[in-house]
């Protein structure tokens, strides 16, 4: 029956040693491609089932990695578990997920020592948050870790990072606004928290130095749909507001519903660029222009490096892992260039378009 068969029975109907057996089960080299096949075939005929647990203590491989996330009710965050999950899977690992609080942050901590005390090969954590990832404590020595994380300052050593290059698409997201014409262009950030939102903020900043253009004040989002609209409202009562670079594409999409109400139009009145590229994104009534983030890049790069980390033939993990990992802009229909101020102005309401 399966589950009760034994590695001898496998060697003795393989005409195999009981080590060759062991070896072709931990996935072990030094075993030729014939006698492999051969002991597979058997363990498929009998319906071999390995003992976890057992063949942990002899190998002293868990075939475990430990995920710790935060906040998978937003599109990014969400998208970069799916995409570690994947990832361990496909290179024959088991992962177990743990969801901090980002609101402690020694929650973070608590999670990392469970996960360790479970017997895992590696940690990966995917916490957006600030200073969540300021507490991976407890991890010993020769336990690698994988933070996808925009990697910057110096590196710690059995530390991956890998990040999506934030200030880039930002600056880029921003330059294509002031190329366009504008004479500046608004931000609505992200939350204060978030380790992206200082990111954004830079790249959206070092465009408007390098344009010499204007740098107006910014305000903070929760990344709703509802923020971007409260903030857009606010921002478009004045009739010279033309440009939007809007740090996530939900509070874009709130953002063009406050210029629609507003009996504005979008791009013809005020332009406006999202970031991260949600599948619904291309399929607005005016699809979203807006900075791609590859997320499943992102994770697959960041599990490849801490595979090969965990592995014997791997090496340690130190700064050559690090890995930033670029966005594509794409420009759709809710960007155009400004239109004349008599135009513009002419569009607006009596009462400034306040719901």
């Amino acid at each position: 029956m399966a589950g009760r068969v034994s590695m001898r029975e496998i060697a003795q109907r393989a005409g195999v040693s009981q080590k060759t057996v062991s070896r072709v089960v931990n996935g072990e080299p030094h075993v030729s491609q014939a006698l492999r096949e051969r002991v597979e075939r058997e363990i498929a005929l009998l319906g071999y089932l390995p003992d976890a647990s057992a063949r942990a203590l002899v190998t002293r491989r868990s075939r475990r990695i430990g995920i710790v996330t935060s906040d998978t009710g937003y599109f990014g965050p969400a998208s970069v578990l799916r995409g570690l999950e994947r990832a361990a899977r496909d290179a024959g690992y088991f992962v177990s997920v743990v969801h901090a609080d980002d609101r402690d942050p020694q929650e973070t901590a608590r999670s990392v020592r469970h996960l360790v005390s479970q017997g895992m090969e590696a940690i990966a954590v995917s916490a957006p948050v600030l200073g969540v990832v300021d507490q991976l404590t407890g991890v010993p020595a020769g336990v690698p870790v994988l933070r996808i994380e925009y990697p910057e300052g110096r590196p710690e050593p059995g530390v991956i990072r890998v990040g999506s290059d934030d200030v880039s698409g930002a600056r880029e997201a921003t330059a294509h606004l002031l190329a366009l014409g504008h004479r500046t262009v608004h931000h609505i950030a992200g939350p204060p928290a978030w380790s992206v939102t200082g990111r954004r903020i830079s790249g959206w900043r070092a465009a408007l130095r390098a344009a010499g253009a204007p740098e107006p004040p910014f305000a903070h989002g929760d990344w709703s749909a509802a923020a971007g609209c409260r903030i857009a409202l606010e921002l478009i009562e004045d009739p010279d507001v033309t440009a939007l670079f809007v740090a996530n594409d939900q509070m874009a999409i709130g953002a063009m519903y406050a210029v629609q109400r507003s009996g504005r139009r979008v791009p013809e009145d005020v332009s406006v660029v999202g970031y991260d590229d949600i599948p619904e994104a291309a399929y607005l009534s005016v699809p979203l222009t807006t900075v791609r983030q590859d997320f499943t890049a992102m994770a697959e790069q960041g599990m490849r490096r801490l595979v090969a980390a965990v592995s014997a033939e791997g090496p340690p993990a130190g700064p050559s892992d690090d890995a930033l990992i670029p966005g594509t802009f794409v420009v759709r229909e809710s960007t155009a260039p400004p239109a004349r101020p008599s135009t513009r102005r002419a569009a607006l309401p009596e009462n400034g378009g306040r719901p």
